[in-house]
């Protein structure tokens, strides 16, 4: 096609040229610009009924040239059209609250030496992408420097008290003699493999040795994450963060929002208002105190509970939405031509080996696990409640598409020395620890730290949480998390969650193709353990 070129004049293109990545083709990006005239640019976009161009250099000019010098048209007041941006800003997005505008840019921010409890909240929006550090493969075994001087990685309060400092002490110290005994019984156990390297052996015992020990490290351990996101997601969750009763989450609210004001201000104008931000966080801590109050009125708070998930890990598939015909319908819609009624009656006279065949048709030969099939798979559903330890937990939770929810890490679920931590030969170390954590936690909740006590308990201790997702979300998390590279933990809980869709969704189940069944005998012993108990919760 012959495509329309905008016509600039030789000052005009001068103009453009520094903030496009081409003058005359019809797809080109933007660059050089502050994220909040990028989405300035792109709100007033929608009712303009020019090109881009013509209207970076008509109503924008003032704002290119900002960019250029330096300068913050935004922050210094300017009105002369070069804060043309700011004005736009001000009418539609605090004037109208149209929110959607908020989405039209961005930032990376990077949040250091936070806690694994603040990582988990840091990374609770779905629209957003994560990079956090990985306990397989750095060693939290060296101290750093501190204001203090040397000491080691995890978070610290004054008003927690010396003995959590203590306590906290001894777990890295365990950790940190546990490293080499164990690396030396996995470069004993898993000899280098024909054509393998001797580097890629040390990488992959290193790995190993972490994988079985980071059952040790508390949730206090420090860690560093990357984050990208619209300034939607960040206002809800600065707001979130400001609202949240750990003093840690909330002061890394209030950094975030100082950070990101000279970048995408515009965006997080509301969240120190009064009468919007305010009112927000005021509506939050009020809402999770609604749930505390209803959850203690009806005696759930979980101290008198002896069900069996108290004995170990455990996943129930506790609701299914839809059905395999739902799926089928679902499959077929965007290439038919009819009513879904009159889709569903189609489906419903084939076979049942018709339907099987027209399934697979559908799904189509899945070459790897990055080859899903449509949405039509979204129409089914499935709610699983998974009890498992808190490092699988972090793994399992950074799913963006499905939604999960957790209660509160406590002792209460126990925890377990993994198998080959005692063939190794440190499994009464690993157990003391355990027993250091828990006592460590039970002294800050009586101290009235209810809220901070999770810091001190290890990785290892178990939680309850809840993933709910649709079908094409469950193939991406199974195939992606059953692999044979991933930790024994959250493979276990991805078999499971496989084994029982495919008794109540066959046909979704044999769609997974690129689950990895091949187990270590130790995962047997804990996917028959996690069925019977499952099994017994359902009955």
């Amino acid at each position: 096609m012959d495509y329309p070129v905008e016509h600039l004049t030789a000052d005009e293109r001068a103009l453009l040229a520094p903030h496009v990545t081409n003058l005359d083709r019809p797809v080109f990006a933007l660059v050089g610009l502050p994220e909040t005239v990028k989405g300035a640019l792109f709100a007033r976009y929608s009712r303009y009924p020019g090109t881009l161009r013509r209207l970076m250099v008509d109503e924008f000019a003032g704002d290119l040239i900002a960019a250029r010098q330096g300068s913050d048209p935004q922050a210094s007041g300017q009105t002369d059209g070069s804060g043309r941006a700011a004005e736009l800003y001000e009418r539609i997005f605090l004037g109208y609250g149209d929110d959607s505008v908020a989405q039209l840019g961005g930032a990376h921010v990077a949040c250091e030496w936070a806690s694994n409890i603040l990582t988990k909240i840091l990374q609770r929006p779905r629209l957003a992408a994560y990079l956090e550090q990985s306990t397989r493969y750095i060693a939290y075994d060296a101290p750093i420097d501190g204001a203090g001087g040397r000491r080691f990685r995890y978070y610290r309060d004054p008003s927690l008290g010396p003995d959590y400092t203590t306590a906290m002490d001894a777990l890295f110290r365990t950790y940190a003699a546990a490293i080499p005994v164990v690396s030396a019984w996995a470069a004993e156990a898993f000899p280098v493999a024909d054509g393998e390297s001797p580097a890629a052996h040390a990488r992959a015992i290193k790995a190993k040795a972490l994988d079985l020990l980071r059952g040790l490290l508390p949730a206090a351990s420090l860690s560093h994450m990357g984050i990208y996101a619209s300034g939607q997601t960040y206002e809800q969750l600065i707001l979130h963060l400001l609202a949240h009763p750990l003093p840690e989450a909330r002061e890394y609210g209030t950094m975030m929002l100082r950070e990101l004001q000279p970048v995408i201000g515009s965006f997080l104008t509301r969240v120190e208002r009064a009468d919007r931000g305010g009112r927000w966080i005021d509506h939050l801590i009020e809402r999770t105190a609604a749930g505390e109050r209803w959850a203690e009125r009806l005696g759930l708070d979980g101290r008198a509970e002896e069900d069996d998930t108290r004995r170990g890990p455990s996943v129930r598939l506790l609701h299914v939405d839809g059905s395999e015909h739902d799926l089928l319908c679902a499959l077929l819609f965007e290439q038919s031509g009819t009513a879904e009624a009159g889709t569903r009656a189609a489906v419903e006279r084939l076979s049942d080996t018709e339907r099987a065949a027209m399934l697979s048709d559908l799904v189509g030969e899945r070459e790897n696990r990055r080859h899903r099939p449509g949405r039509g798979f979204e129409a089914v559903r499935y709610r699983f409640e998974i009890v498992a330890d808190y490092g699988a937990f972090r793994d399992l939770q950074r799913h963006r598409m499905l939604t999960v929810q957790w209660q509160p890490l406590t002792p209460d679920l126990g925890a377990d020395v993994p198998a080959q931590v005692t063939e190794a030969g440190t499994g009464e170390e690993y157990q003391r620890a355990l027993e250091v954590s828990a006592a460590a936690y039970e002294r800050l909740r009586d101290a009235g730290h209810t809220d901070a006590a999770p810091y001190a308990l290890c990785l290892g201790y178990r939680m309850r949480f809840v993933l709910d997702l649709n079908a094409r979300e469950a193939m991406q998390l199974i195939e992606l998390r059953s692999g044979r590279e991933g930790h024994p933990s959250y493979r276990a809980v991805a078999h499971e969650m496989h084994a029982l869709i495919t008794d109540v969704h066959p046909a979704v189940a044999a769609a997974m193709r690129h689950v990895d069944t091949e187990t270590e005998p130790r995962l047997e012993r804990i996917l028959a353990e996690i069925r019977t108990q499952a099994r017994a919760g359902a009955g």
